[in-house]
């Protein structure tokens, strides 16, 4: 039986990194499933996802990542799966949220707040803030991938993200 992990690591963006921070997976016969990986500032992250038969992987892993720190700068962190539920799938329906306007704090908090309100559940969130070639003021856009129950009307969502999109003073857009 394979049991599966996850792994987050981030260290400052170089050539090679990604190369450094699998080559520790691949050494201890891991099998990659899914990752997310990307810029922030000047950091790159990792999110990895996946599986290994040796049950004492996480112990040689947890070594590994305490030598990656101290030989790449390169923090990393395993944490094991303790089942492999799957949320997509039957009673739910799935879509994306576009909200863009003038950065400012608040914008993320504020609608994850709204959507766990609601019972509406996260599956990826990207989003830049960017300077507008008019003005110069920094625009703020973000996308969420959402699954919604299929009880929940997406009209009555949609009407209530309105008084978000107020009180935020952005644009929100439901694509489903």
């Amino acid at each position: 039986m394979h049991n599966r992990y996850i792994m987050t690591a981030f260290g400052k963006d170089r050539t090679g990194i990604v190369a450094d921070v699998t080559r520790l997976l691949f050494d201890s016969d891991c099998n990659l499933e899914d990752t997310s990986m990307s810029m922030l500032a000047d950091e790159f992250t990792l999110s990895l996802l996946f599986s290994c038969a040796n049950p004492k992987v996480e112990e040689q892993l947890a070594k590994e990542c305490r030598r990656l720190e101290l030989d790449k700068g390169i923090s990393a962190f395993v944490r094991p799966l303790k089942d492999q539920q799957q949320q997509i799938g039957k009673g739910f329906k799935t879509c994306t949220l576009h909200i863009e306007g003038l950065d400012q704090a608040g914008i993320v908090y504020k609608t994850s707040q709204f959507l766990a309100d609601h019972q509406l559940n996260i599956i990826q969130l990207n989003s830049t803030a960017m300077a507008s070639p008019e003005s110069g003021a920094t625009l703020y856009s973000m996308d969420i991938h959402i699954q919604v129950p299929e009880a929940i009307s997406l009209d009555q969502i949609e009407e209530q993200l309105s008084d978000v999109a107020d009180q935020l003073h952005v644009d929100i857009l439901l694509s489903r």
